[in-house]
Parts: structure tokens; sequence; C-alpha cells
């Protein structure tokens, strides 16, 4: 087949949903498909580059910042997609386009199957449905949802990262959802033996934007300054600065590393380096950085938002808790930092855990998918 991918964010623009478009478009090419994609261009990237043997153009459109995109750019990038997406299908002639995000990449993908008749499958993270992301997308809804439906309604097949993406959806949109969760390559990811590091190293990969709740991890481990560790904060974004405030009032900075925005491969080589995640979030679809979390190994304190109990099994491999219960996560860290034994069988669980995301049956999933859109 030839796939068309339309998506706002590939890597390294982007957080977890471009690294899941990046994943499963990799794996496609690996078997033997033509794959191109049409994404946004951010500051001095190229605009054309062939990696993993998938064509990646970088559109301009506005976008301003690696890890966030504003409406503005969300905008210009749907018209960038058209025009260009116009272009391919008329001289490549794709059998079918995968709008990753719904919005914008949806709406791109919509005008191009009514011009051309091009299919599309349709896959949704969580922030491009109304209520994933009040935080951050709930005022955008407000003026565009009325124009989202046909967006839903003509795609070919639909397709969410979690239960409670799919759920969310269909409050909103009558079609069928099918679930196909975001993938790790275990080969890849999750070779070698479970080590203990001394002191036990804790982990967060994220934008630093309200609906990640990152000043709280700070608070949480100021909490834990009886106990030995170390944290490591992994992204950029515009509470940084109050991370950076509350971390330099609880008197242990010294402990604490942010090293800004980082790429995924980074992501994997910190998490190499680590033994729990923590990631407090109000909203999650199904978190990458989770699922690559588990297949090396960490122990995981997630909050229960979203997607996220489909990665802990409770009392194996990690807690829910609620997004605020700071007492409840210094509990929790407490355990693991305090009893190494029980540290080390959550670790190996998570590791035990992940055969359920390898990415090879998310690949043939999304491959099924694709071939009967196509059709």
């Amino acid at each position: 087949m030839r796939i068309l991918v339309l998506t706002h964010e590939y890597p390294p623009v982007g957080g977890g949903g471009g690294r899941v478009a990046q994943d499963v478009c990799a794996g496609l090419a690996a078997r033997g498909h033509e794959v191109r994609v049409l994404t946004a261009h951010c500051a001095d990237l190229p605009f054309y580059e062939k990696r993993d043997g998938v064509e990646v153009l970088f559109l301009k459109s506005g976008r301003a910042q690696l890890f966030r995109a504003s409406l503005k750019a969300m905008a210009g990038y749907v018209w960038q997609a058209f025009w260009q997406g116009l272009k391919q299908i008329r001289a490549w002639k794709p059998d079918v386009i995968h709008a990753q995000f719904a919005v914008p990449a949806g709406a791109a993908a919509w005008a191009l199957s009514l011009v051309t008749g091009t299919p599309y499958v349709l896959t949704a993270h969580l922030g491009d449905v109304p209520g994933g992301t009040p935080e951050k997308t709930g005022k955008w809804f407000q003026m565009i949802y009325p124009f989202t439906p046909p967006i839903w309604k003509r795609a070919a097949r639909v397709t969410a990262v979690s239960a409670f993406t799919r759920d969310l959806a269909l409050k909103h949109y009558p079609v069928a959802v099918q679930v196909i969760p975001n993938g790790v390559d275990l080969q890849a990811v999750s070779a070698g033996e479970i080590t203990l590091h001394q002191p036990p190293v804790v982990v967060f990969a994220g934008r630093f934007m309200q609906q990640k709740n990152v000043v709280q991890i700070a608070r949480v481990m100021n909490r834990l300054a009886d106990l030995d560790w170390r944290c490591l904060m992994l992204g950029d974004g515009p509470l940084k600065a109050e991370v950076e405030a509350e971390i330099a009032r609880g008197g242990c900075a010294e402990r604490f590393e942010l090293p800004g925005w980082v790429t995924p491969q980074q992501v994997l080589e910190a998490f190499e380096q680590a033994d729990i995640l923590l990631m407090p979030s109000y909203s999650e679809g199904l978190p990458v950085v989770g699922v690559q979390a588990m297949a090396k190994g960490l122990a995981l304190a997630l909050s229960g938002a979203g997607g996220n109990p489909e990665l802990v099994e409770a009392g194996r491999n990690g807690v829910l808790l609620e997004p605020e219960d700071e007492a409840g996560y210094e509990a929790a860290l407490r355990v693991w930092l305090s009893d190494p034994e029980k540290l080390l069988a959550a670790r190996r669980a998570s590791r035990e855990l992940a055969q359920r995301f390898d990415l090879g049956k998310i690949v043939d999933e999304y491959e099924q998918v694709l071939r009967a859109a196509a059709r």
C-alpha cells in the first residue's frame, strides 16, 4: 500500500502522539509499504528527510514551539496539509490516508477525501476529543465542535488509543471505534537484566503543562527528603519556572535534574537509568512514556486518569491514585524507596505486563485497518 500520513506532531515535534505515529509508520515501512508523512515544521528542522524508510515532509504552519501548538498553528497545518496532500494524491496516488489526531489532521483528511475520494483512517488520542483535555482544548472545542462530526462520520475506519478515549468519543460521535493501544518495540527496548540504581531514580517525561500536574511532582519528592533518591524531569513548557521554584523551596535542588526538551531516544536512555515513573496527570490517552517505562521495567506511580489504568495492575507493577493525592504518592514512593525487594518486584512485573503492548501486534492491527479502508 501507499499510505499518506497526516499528523501535526512527529518527532522531534510534539509529544507522545507524534511518537506513536513515528513507530507505526516505521513498522509499516519495514513491511514493504510506502509511507509518506506530512507534518509541521518548527525551528531549524529540515523540510524533507527519509527516516526508517519513511519519507517525512515538514510543512510551514506557523508552529513556534516543539512542545506546543497554538490554535493558529493547527489551522495553519490544516491549510498546508490540504494543499500539499492534494499534490501528493494527484502525483503519488496513495491508497489510503491515515490521520493521526482527529484535530487538526482529521480536518485535512476529511477535506482531501471530499475532493478526491481517497479513503482515510482516523486515530484519536484524547486531546482531539471534546472533554479529553478540558484545561487545554476546552475553549477550542467550544468554537470548532460543530464542524467536527463530519470528520468522524466520513472516515472509513476510526481507531482510538485507549478504551477511555473511545468511550469519550462515543459520547459525541455515533461511529464505530476500534481500540488499538500505543505500542513499543519490546526487542529493542527491554533487553538486559533489571537492576536497581543507587540511589533510586524517579523520572517524569512530558510537557510541563497543567494537564501533567508537574508542580506536584516537585512537592511530592520534597516530602521524601529524609530518604535517598534522585529525580529526573524530562521536558519543557510554560510551568517549568514554577516547577523550579517549588524545587528550590524544598531544599533538595541538588537531587533534581531538568535537562529540558529531549528526543524520544533520549527518553528511552533516561528510562534505562531510572527505577520509578511518576505521572500524576489530570488527563491521559494511553501515554507512550508509560508503555515505554513498562518495557524498560519501571515501577509506575500514576493517576487513574484516562488510559492509565490499562498500564497498572495494582499490587504488582504500580499504583493508581487521584491526581491531587500528594500523601498517597508520597506513601507509595516511600515503600519503594525504603524496600529494594518490593521495588525490584514491581519493576519485574512491569516488564512482564508490557508484553501486551508489543509494537509488532499493534502494527498488525493498523495494517489490517488500513487495508480494509483502502478497499
